[in-house]
């Protein structure tokens, strides 16, 4: 560490702009929580005039209903999540964490890593209320979830499993690095993880996807080959046609790529294929190879390498600075690697100033659908493509009334009003 005394000054500085951002952007999620909440139930009355002969009035209301009560549990979550964010960093959670583990098992990679593994169990702890609440009571009251509470235990069993099967060798890798590495540990730690990234993106659909649900073949040879037809025109290739039992965990529907490179697959929910017809899924099936034809997943890859390049070399210095700890509510180690306090501390306040630039990136995701939708409707029927989106958005109870403010901070699709009016211009 650069500094082994505190730069008080610094730290303060820190302190104050951490708890001012985190404040601040506190009230602004607030505000827009409170904006989507009075513009829905505005709204709730009447079936917008676009949609009036397409959507009945009770599914319109369902909808409207259904998204009250996440911003509603939302802000209530937020508030719980503030909360426990403040008692980690600035009321001393990690450090007293820290220094329990320190006297058990001294200074060393075992302490670090049990750290980082302590955080997370009990960071997943104070979750599972929100967790179940969401699932058994909201999803519930909605028709929308399928789960039992033994299948929700046992996927809870799994994700753990394998969570720290991946998980704590990745650590424990990024940690030696930090010690064993030099200055320039960051870099060689950034090669291993998009390293790491790019194999489970390879991986997950063969090994990992199917421990969590059953994907079958596509059966149905006359949807089978007007797919196939599909992608040949497109210019795509795929490894298989699937359907997977989405039904045994909810009522959404969904279709998606998944995969990279050769391992890539098309997988169908069978609640998707239960609701739309031949047309409407290729419609659908088109809209997601129109994100393939625009290079959408390689830009958002490339993306991500490049903002994951940014956080690691901002970490390996902020990892060097005595003032980072104690500004974020921790007392270094003197005698001890701090390597584990720095992924954490870093882990911790990143989101709280980042979350202000989240609508510039919503922003570009709400432009690659609308450029996926043109694709789609270049290639299959716009009318199948219609009403296709309004059969989803009826079955996931999307509202059609969002307010327009919230969904430029938080919107990664378009509302479906936008949607069908660029696709109809």
């Amino acid at each position: 560490m650069a500094d082994t005394i505190p730069s008080f000054p610094l730290s303060l500085m820190l302190t104050f702009a951490f708890a001012l951002t985190l404040l601040a952007g506190l009230v602004l999620k607030f505000w827009l929580s409170s904006r989507q909440i009075r513009y829905v139930a505005h709204h709730r009355a009447a079936v917008p005039a676009a949609f009036a002969h397409t959507i009945t009035l009770a599914a319109h209301q369902k909808a409207a209903d259904y998204t009250l009560t996440k911003a509603r549990f939302g802000m209530l979550e937020l508030a719980l999540g503030t909360v426990v964010l403040v008692g980690w960093t600035l009321l001393g959670g990690l450090s007293a964490l820290n220094q329990v583990l320190l006297g058990w098992l001294g200074g060393g990679m075992g302490q670090q890593v049990a750290l980082l593994a302590a955080f997370v169990l009990i960071s997943g702890l104070l979750d599972l209320p929100v967790t179940l609440y969401q699932t058994f009571v909201i999803e519930e009251r909605f028709g929308f979830n399928k789960m039992t509470l033994k299948l929700w235990l046992l996927d809870l069993l799994k994700s753990s499993l394998i969570g720290a099967v991946i998980g704590l060798p990745i650590a424990a890798l990024i940690l030696w690095m930090m010690g064993a590495a030099g200055g320039w540990w960051w870099l060689w730690a950034w090669g291993v993880w998009m390293g790491l990234n790019l194999l489970l993106l390879m991986i997950y659909p063969t090994f990992i996807a199917p421990l969590f649900n059953k994907f079958v073949p596509l059966e149905d040879e006359t949807l089978k080959a007007r797919v196939t037809a599909l992608m040949k025109r497109c210019g795509f290739a795929a490894k298989g046609l699937f359907v997977m039992d989405g039904s045994k965990r909810s009522a959404h529907a969904n279709a998606y790529f998944t995969g990279f490179g050769a391992s890539k697959r098309v997988v169908f929910y069978d609640t998707l294929l239960a609701k739309l017809s031949a047309g409407e899924v290729d419609a659908v099936l088109a809209h997601e190879l129109g994100h393939f034809k625009h290079k959408h997943i390689l830009k958002r890859i490339v993306s991500m390498f490049a903002l994951s390049l940014v956080g690691f070399a901002l970490l390996g210095w902020l990892a060097t600075q005595a003032w980072f700890y104690a500004g974020l509510g921790v007392q270094p180690n003197l005698s001890a690697p701090n390597d584990a306090l720095a992924l954490l501390l870093f882990m911790l306040g990143l989101p709280v100033f980042s979350f202000f630039i989240a609508p510039l990136f919503a922003h570009f995701s709400r432009k690659h659908e609308f450029e996926a939708d043109a694709y789609a409707v270049q290639h299959t029927s716009g009318p199948d493509l219609a009403t296709a989106l309004l059969k989803l958005y009826e079955d996931n109870a999307s509202t059609l009334t969002p307010d327009p403010v919230y969904v430029k901070f938080y919107y990664s699709h378009p509302p479906a009003s936008e949607r069908l009016a660029r696709m109809t211009a």
